[in-house]
């Protein structure tokens, strides 16, 4: 019924090489091989760069690999007749942008397993960019994100759930926390550690530095994966960015605290988002109305 080419495609995207795909799909080297490249003509753009090491995908195979995926994980269920038996049985794909904020969900998606088992969960943190390319080609369902992240984007339905409240945060000891009170002079002597895209913190961080005729980028790393925050900013004098709602956790005070009188930011209105003109599935309708049970609705 479905091409077998796009087997062999996701095959080949998971092994990294043609030769482990062949093993895992059950045909030559070869038939793998000649296969692929018969697609990619038909396509007009390559999925894979050859190396000597392996395979990578491009740009375009990326969005290729997601989009078939989606469709034979979703052809898998029709045939199975899950969805029949229970609605719910198919996958829930999220998308995160900034990813330091997916810590967001962990108590949401642990609510929505419990009241719906059969939904089985994909979560992705990518940039805003990232993720919205996967939201058009369906590679996601649903993102999660700061709502100006999503403003430039059409065909969206954005459900704002909630406002999250930036702040700055510091390992315990830190030299900022013996001022009495802290300015803008005394921010710009140390280095930030700040997501990857999210737009009000970059222009607010480029206009303090720009103030004090610094170049901002000198003084900023730009990581998404929150752990890895958590040990500059335990291991350095580097200064990070959270939410207040994780600042009041008991995981938080053990190490650090929150620079006092030092906001740089307003409140962030949070949302999700989802394709305006695509129907939403059950798995999809649960999880906005359980982001909704767990997040106070944002005027």
């Amino acid at each position: 019924m479905l091409d077998r080419r796009l087997e062999y495609v996701l095959a080949v995207s998971v092994s990294g090489s043609f030769t482990a795909a062949a093993d895992k799909v059950g045909i030559t080297q070869s038939g793998v091989t000649r296969a692929i490249a018969d697609l990619e003509r038909e396509l007009g753009y390559t999925l894979f760069y050859r190396t000597s090491r392996g395979t990578i995908l491009t740009e375009n195979g990326r969005d290729f690999v997601e989009r078939t995926r989606r469709l034979l994980e979703d052809a898998r269920v029709l045939l199975s007749g899950e969805q029949d038996k229970n609605p719910y049985a198919r996958p829930l794909r999220i998308g995160v942008c900034p990813a330091s904020l997916e810590w967001l969900l962990a108590k949401p998606l642990a609510s929505l397993l419990q009241r719906h088992p059969a939904i089985r969960l994909e979560q992705t943190g990518a940039s805003s960019e990232r993720v919205m390319q996967l939201l058009r080609i369906g590679g996601i369902d649903v993102a999660v994100g700061v709502e100006d992240s999503f403003s430039d984007w059409s065909g969206l339905v954005r459900h704002r759930i909630s406002l999250i409240r930036p702040v700055l945060f510091v390992r315990k000891l830190h030299p900022v926390l013996a001022l009495q009170q802290v300015t803008t002079n005394d921010l710009v002597r140390f280095n930030f550690v700040l997501p990857s895209d999210l737009r009000p913190y970059t222009e607010a961080f480029q206009s303090l530095f720009e103030k004090h005729r610094l170049i901002w980028q000198n003084h900023v790393h730009r990581i998404d994966y929150f752990p890895i925050v958590r040990q500059l900013v335990l291991t350095s004098e580097s200064i990070g960015v959270t939410t207040l709602e994780y600042a009041a956790s008991n995981t938080f005070s053990e190490y650090f605290e929150v620079v006092p009188g030092a906001s740089l930011f307003p409140a962030l209105p949070l949302c999700c988002a989802v394709p305006s003109l695509s129907e939403r599935s059950p798995p999809v309708r649960a999880f906005l109305k359980t982001m909704r049970k767990f997040f106070p609705v944002a005027s």
